[in-house]
C-alpha cells in the first residue's frame, strides 16, 4: 500500500470531520479518480493501488469517528454511490457492481471492503471529499458551504472539501441558531 497516499487521504478526512462537525451517524460523500491521483487523466489510468491506499486511509479516519463512508462510482454508473447497508436501511437499492473501468477503482475498493454493501442512485450526505474533480456535488446536502483544508492535493490530484449546512428560511426579523 502506498503510505503517503493513505496518510494524505487520513488527514483530509479527520479535517473534514472536525471542519464539518460531523457526528457518528452522519455521512461523508468521496469521489475520487485515482487517474488523477498517480498523475493521469481522470477516467484513463485507473490505479487499483492508488485507490485502495486513499480508501483506506479515509475509511479509518471515518471508522474512528463513526461516520459512514459513501464512495462515489464513475460517470460510467451515473454517478452511483456505494455505502454499507447499515448506513441506509430504508433506501432503494440498485443492482450494480463497481469494477474499474466501469464504476471506479475507488467505489471498487469500498465494494469489496464494506461489510455489506449496496448501491444507490441518490444520497444526501452531510460532507464530501472530491479528489480529481469527481463532481460530487449532487449527492451533497442542498446547502454545501466550500471548506480550506490545510491540503490541496492528494497524490497529484486536486482536493476539493464541503460540509453542509440546514438552509436558512424567514426574513429579517428571522434569528439563526448559531452553528
Amino acid at each position: 500500500m502506498n503510505l503517503e497516499l493513505y496518510k494524505q487521504a487520513n488527514r483530509a478526512a479527520q479535517e473534514l470531520c472536525v471542519a464539518a462537525n460531523l457526528k457518528p451517524g452522519d455521512i461523508m460523500v468521496v469521489g475520487c479518480s485515482s487517474s488523477e491521483v498517480t498523475g493521469g487523466v481522470i477516467g484513463k489510468n485507473s490505479s487499483v493501488d492508488a485507490a485502495e491506499a486513499v480508501f483506506t486511509g479515509i475509511c479509518d479516519a471515518l471508522n474512528e469517528n463513526g461516520v459512514y463512508l459513501a464512495a462515489q462510482c464513475c460517470e460510467h454508473l451515473n454517478r452511483a454511490i456505494i455505502i454499507e447497508k447499515e448506513a441506509v436501511p430504508d433506501a432503494e437499492v440498485v443492482c450494480v457492481m463497481p469494477q474499474p473501468k466501469a464504476g471506479g477503482s475507488f467505489a471498487t475498493a469500498a465494494y469489496k471492503a464494506f461489510k455489506n454493501p449496496v448501491a444507490l442512485e441518490h444520497i444526501k450526505a452531510d460532507a464530501g471529499l472530491d479528489i480529481g474533480g469527481t463532481l460530487i456535488g449532487m449527492h451533497l446536502k442542498h446547502v454545501a458551504v466550500p471548506v480550506r483544508l490545510s491540503m490541496d492535493h492528494i497524490g497529484s490530484a486536486i482536493l476539493l472539501a464541503a460540509r453542509t449546512r440546514p438552509k436558512y428560511i424567514g426574513g429579517e426579523r428571522a434569528v439563526y441558531p448559531e452553528e
